[in-house]
């Protein structure tokens, strides 16, 4: 029942030289609570993968619509498209990947059975073999509800997938963050700078030099100049990471 009101649009990178893929394209997915969370925790990362010929879906909880309107909002939202949609797809194109969005409504998410049936409906029919989501220990409630309907979906559909959980904004939502993996994202720093700066309503100059810090930290770990950092759940299959 959720589906019905679900959009995708296909955006073309434009700003990458594309590169064949070693091996058969894999279908990737990155959920994030809200606009933009996908391409600051993992945009070097997607860049990586659409340059090598792989194919992303960021799969957005909600639009991004004002939570102070309520439900009344979140209505409206979903029948048109608000600025955040805008600037998702335009972040998207950028990185060469494609835009979905759920019906949630953005501050006011539900965990129940009924979202976690039609959530794994939905995953399920992108037949994903690696998914990223939101580390379940983060502030915004959001990124904690999207983290665990991932992680229910996942084990749904017999853990096939590999499953990695991704950080944002570490101290003001991820907390207790120890990474597993890294992925060197020197070469697509500056196409993740440019998703991440088409989100213009969610202040980037601020956000995204927090974020900075965070992949230039995780680089002094891993040995690069940036690097995104990931958790791989334990039970999750190896190998995948661009």
């Amino acid at each position: 029942m959720f589906l019905a009101g679900l959009a995708g649009t296909l955006c073309v990178l434009r700003r990458a030289k594309a590169e064949p893929a070693a091996n058969p394209a894999l279908n990737v997915v990155v959920t994030g609570g809200h606009p933009g969370d996908p391409e600051y925790g993992c945009g070097g990362t997607v860049a990586r993968y659409t340059r090598r010929g792989h194919r992303v879906t960021l799969l957005y909880l909600n639009r991004g619509e004002d939570p102070h309107q309520g439900k009344t909002g979140c209505a409206a939202a979903a029948n048109r498209e608000t600025p955040r949609v805008h600037e998702a797809m335009e972040a998207c194109r950028i990185l060469g990947a494609r835009a979905m969005f759920d019906r949630q409504c953005n501050g006011d998410a539900i965990v129940d059975n009924a979202h976690y049936a039609a959530f794994t409906e939905l995953l399920t029919n992108l037949k994903p073999d690696v998914i990223f989501s939101q580390w379940p220990i983060d502030n915004h409630p959001d990124h904690r509800a999207i983290s665990t309907l991932t992680l229910e979906a996942w084990n749904s559909q017999g853990r096939k997938a590999a499953l990695y959980f991704y950080e944002v904004s570490d101290g003001l939502d991820t907390l207790m963050f120890a990474p597993t993996d890294y992925v060197d994202i020197t070469e697509t720093e500056p196409l993740k700078r440019q998703a991440c700066y088409a989100h213009a309503s969610q202040q980037p100059d601020y956000f995204y030099a927090l974020q900075s810090h965070v992949s230039a930290f995780r680089g002094i770990e891993a040995g690069y100049r940036q690097a995104e950092a990931y958790v791989r759940h334990v039970r999750s299959r190896p190998g995948l990471l661009p």
